[in-house]
């Protein structure tokens, strides 16, 4: 082999090493920003908690995102917020095509479910740079008017009601399945749990349990609303986020149970700050 093919060899390897980076740097960006909007939802809903209106914003992305917009240099970090979900975006297709981490990262499976996450973020993308270009109306629309308007152009389609039962059966064992495998533990397998300091180790493991617990019910109770709105065909019963979120007041001891909620998804917003350090990529 001569040194003309062991130069163009060695480029070539050096040009994927380099694009394997960028793929990493670009989903350790939308880890950070996941986690941005998490920590801004849960501090909204704390103030809802407690009496507050979340300072005039909804507890959902929207919310978190008007909530952005006004701190100073919001506008800068809108554009550095849909840019990272974009990364995130990008790493998720990356996944798809080529597989992910670990044994089972080529199973089809593992793609599709890669492959559905990149449309998601590519859509949260869309939106945020949308809100950060001006486009009010986008990223920050209410969570709850959105779900409303699909929920009710669903249960005008022929069988729309088994339809968006299924779908709601499919948001609650999602869910459960969610807060489930937070409780054990399984997001550690995708953790460089060896490289963090030993006293950070059960901190990053609290954040996981918790955040991801809280996750998952805020999931399921979405999930059981829009099973409510199909056997009672009414649109208005499914909710949004924020909703979701205010219904969890209604309850008794409602405002402290919205509030540990909250918390739990400010929990999950410092996670995938975790993520965005020790995730295995």
């Amino acid at each position: 082999m001569d040194a003309h093919t062991w130069t163009l060899r060695g480029r070539s390897g050096a040009r994927r090493v380099a694009d394997s980076s960028a793929v990493e740097a670009a989903a350790r960006a939308g880890f950070a920003a996941r986690g941005l909007i998490y920590v801004l939802v849960g501090v909204i809903a704390v103030q809802i908690a407690f009496g507050g209106d979340g300072g005039g914003h909804q507890a959902d992305r929207g919310g978190a995102l008007g909530e952005l917009a006004g701190k100073p240099f919001g506008s800068v970090m809108l554009w550095i917020v849909g840019v990272a979900l974009a990364g995130m975006a990008l790493w998720r297709l990356s996944e798809a095509a080529f597989g992910g981490y670990g044994p089972d990262g080529s199973k089809l499976s593992r793609r599709a479910a890669a492959l559905f996450r990149c449309v998601f973020y590519c859509f949260v993308s869309y939106s945020v740079l949308s809100y950060a270009a001006g486009e009010r109306g986008s990223g920050s629309g209410s969570s709850d008017r959105h779900t409303d308007d699909v929920t009710a152009r669903v249960l005008e389609w022929p069988g729309g009601q088994w339809l968006l039962g299924l779908a709601g059966t499919a948001v609650v064992i999602a869910g459960g399945w969610i807060s489930v495998r937070a409780v054990q533990r399984k997001f550690r397998d995708k953790l460089r749990t060896e490289a963090m300091p030993a006293r950070v180790r059960p901190v990053v493991e609290g954040l996981g349990v918790t955040g991801g617990t809280a996750r998952g019910v805020v999931f399921a109770a979405a999930g059981v609303f829009a099973l409510v709105a199909a056997v009672q065909h009414e649109p208005g019963k499914a909710k949004g986020m924020d909703d979701t979120l205010r219904a969890f007041r209604d309850l008794p001891a409602g405002p402290w149970l919205l509030a540990l909620v909250a918390l739990g998804l400010a929990a999950f917003g410092l996670f995938s700050w975790c993520n965005a350090r020790w995730r295995k990529l």
